[in-house]
């Protein structure tokens, strides 16, 4: 497949996404705790588990922490790290 020829404006679209890759994975990480909170169903939960690990890959969290989490599987522990990370992000 050929390389794509971008109009300035969607290289400067493209640019900003990785740019802010971080913080629009850590808003995901927030809506995927909100839906682990509310979610009954197993298979369901098993499926956002999967996401929630994809996303720490993504931020580069400290490899322990992703297998302390992923072990445990307990929601309050992934928010109590996950508001940890949006301070750091903040400052």
């Amino acid at each position: 497949m050929a390389g794509r020829d971008y109009s300035a404006y969607q290289r400067d679209v493209i640019s900003r996404y990785y740019e802010n890759l971080d913080t629009i994975t850590l808003n995901n990480l927030q809506e995927l705790v909100s839906q682990l909170y509310l979610t009954e169903s197993k298979p369901k939960q098993v499926k956002l588990w999967e996401r929630v690990n994809k996303a720490m890959l993504k931020l580069k969290v400290k490899p322990a922490i992703i297998e302390h989490i992923m072990n445990k599987k307990d929601v309050v522990i992934l928010a109590k790290n996950l508001e940890d990370w949006l301070g750091t992000s903040k400052k």
